[in-house]
C-alpha cells in the first residue's frame, strides 16, 4: 500500500515512499499519517456538502474506529484537567494566537511546538482545575461577527474529524495523493477541518420569531468559494448510502421543511456574520468551504460556542474561475 509511483509525492505532504502499513496505530489526537492509514474517510466531498446542505447536521460522522479513541482519550482527560471543557479552556484553546498544538497542521498557519503547554490556570487542591470563561468586555458584541475582536477567538483544527474530507473522487488533479489501498479513500491535505472557537454567542440573540424555532433546531450553515452551486438537499436520497455505516435513513432525519423566500432570507442573515468571517480568512479564490454552526442540541460543549470549517484549497487551475456571490 505505497504511493503509486515516486512521481506522485507531493513534496512537504507525505515522506517519498510512505507505507501506510508500517504507521502504528497510538493513542490520543491522531496524526495525518494516522488518519491515512488507520482511519479513511468514508466519503467524498460533494457527499460532505450534500450533508451539509441537507438540513440536518447530524448527519454528519466520525468513522467508528476513531469514536472509540476518542472516547478513550476524553476519559483519560476527564481524569487529568477535570473534563473536555476544561481541557479546551485552559490548555487546547490559545485565544487571540494561533493554533500551535496542533497535530494536523493548517496551510494558513506554520507554527509548530512540541505540545508542551501549561495550562493557564493553576489547579485546585483537589488536582481539578477550575473552568471559567474569561471575562468578556464590557464593550464586547453581544453575539460573533466579522469584527470580533481577536481575543475573544481560538481558531484550531479539528483534533478528531468527521469522516469525510475527500476530493480525490471529483478533483482528478488531485490523483497523484492516491494511494494503492483498492477501493478505500484517503483524508487529503487539501481539505482541512478547522474549528473557530468563540467566547460569544454564534447564533444571534433577536432571531425573528418566524425563523427563530427552525434555527433553534438545525444550527446555521453555508457555502463560500464556491464555482458552482452547493448540492441540492433533493440529492441526500442518493447521498445515504455513504451513512449505511450509522444505520442513517431518510426517517431518521431532524430537520425543517423549506420556508418562504422571505424566511430563507432571514435564516440567511443570521449567518451572514459568519460567512464574511470566512470569506475574510479563506480566500475565496484560493478555498471552497462548507460551514456550519451546529444548533444547542448537538452542540459538543454547552456554553461553548463554535464554527465547523471544513475548507479545500483550490487547485491553481481553479483560481481563475469565478465565484458564485
Amino acid at each position: 500500500m505505497a504511493i503509486d509511483s515516486p512521481q506522485d509525492t507531493r513534496a512537504g505532504i507525505l515522506p517519498p515512499g510512505f507505507n501506510v502499513e508500517n504507521v502504528p496505530v497510538g493513542t490520543g489526537r491522531p496524526t495525518r499519517e494516522e488518519l491515512l492509514a488507520h482511519y479513511p474517510a468514508k466519503f467524498t466531498w460533494t457527499q460532505l456538502k450534500t450533508f451539509v446542505n441537507s438540513g440536518d447536521l447530524g448527519l454528519l460522522k466520525r468513522d467508528k474506529k476513531l469514536q472509540l479513541r476518542y472516547k478513550v482519550w476524553s476519559q483519560e482527560i476527564h481524569a487529568q484537567y477535570g473534563g473536555t471543557i476544561n481541557y479546551l479552556l485552559y490548555h487546547r484553546l490559545q485565544w487571540g494566537k494561533p493554533d500551535s498544538l496542533s497535530l494536523l497542521p493548517s496551510r494558513l498557519v506554520n507554527s509548530t511546538s512540541d505540545g508542551n503547554v501549561v495550562p493557564r490556570s493553576a489547579a485546585l487542591p483537589d488536582g481539578s482545575v477550575k473552568s471559567e470563561l474569561p471575562p468578556i468586555p464590557a464593550d464586547a458584541p453581544t453575539y460573533f461577527t466579522t469584527d470580533t475582536p481577536s481575543e475573544l477567538i481560538s481558531i484550531i483544527m479539528n483534533d478528531w474529524p468527521y469522516s469525510g474530507e475527500d476530493p480525490y473522487l471529483e478533483y482528478p488533479s488531485f490523483k497523484h495523493m492516491r494511494l494503492t489501498t483498492g477501493d478505500v479513500i484517503l483524508v487529503p491535505p487539501e481539505i482541512e477541518h478547522a474549528l473557530v472557537w468563540t467566547r460569544l454567542p454564534v447564533i444571534p440573540p433577536d432571531l425573528p420569531s418566524s425563523v427563530a424555532p427552525r434555527i433553534l433546531q438545525d444550527g446555521l450553515w453555508g457555502f463560500t468559494g464556491l464555482t458552482s452551486p452547493p448540492p441540492s438537499p433533493s440529492l441526500l436520497p442518493q447521498t445515504l448510502p455513504a451513512l449505511s455505516d450509522w444505520g442513517v435513513t431518510m426517517d431518521h432525519l431532524v430537520r425543517s421543511p423549506r420556508g418562504t423566500d422571505e424566511e430563507e432570507e432571514l435564516v440567511r442573515k443570521a449567518g451572514e456574520e459568519v460567512s464574511k468571517f470566512i470569506k475574510a480568512r479563506w480566500v475565496e479564490q484560493e478555498w471552497e468551504t462548507a460551514w456550519f454552526v451546529n444548533p444547542p442540541r448537538l452542540q459538543s460543549v454547552p456554553g461553548l460556542a463554535h464554527i465547523h470549517v471544513f475548507a479545500r484549497h483550490k487547485s491553481p487551475e481553479e483560481n481563475s474561475l469565478p465565484v458564485l456571490s
